[in-house]
């Protein structure tokens, strides 16, 4: 990911409160206002909006968005606005996070919370590019049953907390088929 789209993704999902940005309360700004909260100019942002290997950025005419990951703190988004643009959906295959082992105590009595963001990430499958990150040791097989699941613009699986009793497997990552991204 170019230094422009880590930019542009860390404004839109975590700092444009701290940095005076506009934003819908579901995430969209302006283009114009995130180009000179920058000091980028178009082509910057449309080159790193399609390099961004994780499809986080949305644009719509003129207004640009992150897909999903946004903080909680500081940020004008709500959980119910970013909802209500998603697509709400109905799994009925296992969906996947990935964590590690230290985690693994505090998950089984707690569940996956959102913590300091405003959704916990899924998803479909075992072998998807989401939520791949180098420290993933585990991967946690949802029961999605009970859940409000959501999918944003760039395919990512979202709910605003996974109970215990709804993480029925455990499945150790094979790093030939999971590796970091």
């Amino acid at each position: 990911m170019s230094r422009d789209s880590r930019a542009i993704s860390k404004l839109l999902r975590h700092t444009a409160g701290e940095r005076g940005l506009t934003m819908s309360a579901d995430g969209w700004a302006l283009i114009s206002d995130v180009l000179q909260t920058l000091a980028l100019d178009r082509a910057a942002l449309e080159k790193a909006v399609e390099e961004n290997d994780k499809r986080r950025l949305q644009v719509d005419g003129e207004r640009i968005r992150a897909c999903q990951g946004h903080s909680l703190e500081g940020m004008p988004v709500t959980r119910e606005a970013l909802e209500n643009s998603w697509e709400r959906i109905y799994p009925v295959d296992l969906l996947w996070h990935g964590t590690n082992r230290a985690a693994l105590a505090a998950i089984r009595r707690e569940g996956l919370r959102a913590g300091r963001r405003t959704h916990v990430h899924l998803a479909p499958a075992k072998d998807s590019p989401v939520g791949r990150r180098s420290a993933v040791e585990v991967l946690l097989g949802v029961d999605s049953g009970n859940l409000e699941v959501f999918r944003a613009a760039n395919g990512v699986l979202l709910t605003r907390e996974v109970p215990p009793d709804a993480i029925v497997r455990a499945d150790a990552v094979q790093w030939a088929h999971w590796s970091g991204g």
